[in-house]
C-alpha cells in the first residue's frame, strides 16, 4: 500500500506495530526512501529498527501518536462492545463503527474542551 506513495522525492514515514519489526520489511522500506517508524520488538530478539531511526525526535512523536490511536480502538472494542461485530454487510458494520467512534468522541469531548489551547 505504500508503493504508490514511495516514489516521492522527499522521504516519508510509515508507522506500524512491532509485528512489522522484521529485517526484510524494514530494509524494503528504506530502499523505497520510506523511514520506518515501526515499534521496536525488544522482547527476546534483536530489532531491525536501529539508531538511524530511533535517535530522531520524530520517532518518539510517532510512537506517542500511535499509542493514542491504539487507545481509541481498545475503547471501541471493550467499552463500546465492538470486539465481536453483531452485524453483516458493509453498511451495517460501517454504521456500528461510526456510532461507536461518535460515542468515543462524546466521552472525550468534556476533557478536550477543558484543555487550554
Amino acid at each position: 500500500m505504500i508503493e504508490p506513495r514511495a516514489d516521492r522525492p522527499t522521504a516519508i514515514t510509515l508507522g506500524a506495530d512491532k509485528a512489522y519489526d522484521a529485517e526484510d520489511f524494514v530494509n524494503e522500506l528504506r530502499s523505497m526512501n520510506v523511514t520506518p517508524h515501526v515499534a521496536q520488538n525488544a522482547s527476546g530478539r534483536s530489532s531491525a529498527i536501529d539508531g538511524r531511526t530511533t535517535r530522531h525526535g520524530g520517532y518518539a512523536v510517532s510512537q506517542r501518536i500511535r499509542k493514542r490511536i491504539e487507545e481509541v480502538f481498545g475503547w471501541i472494542k471493550t467499552v463500546a462492545g465492538q470486539e465481536k461485530i453483531r452485524f453483516r454487510g458493509r453498511d451495517r458494520v460501517g454504521w456500528a463503527l461510526t456510532f461507536a467512534a461518535a460515542a468515543y468522541d462524546l466521552v472525550r469531548l468534556p476533557k478536550l474542551i477543558a484543555e487550554p489551547g
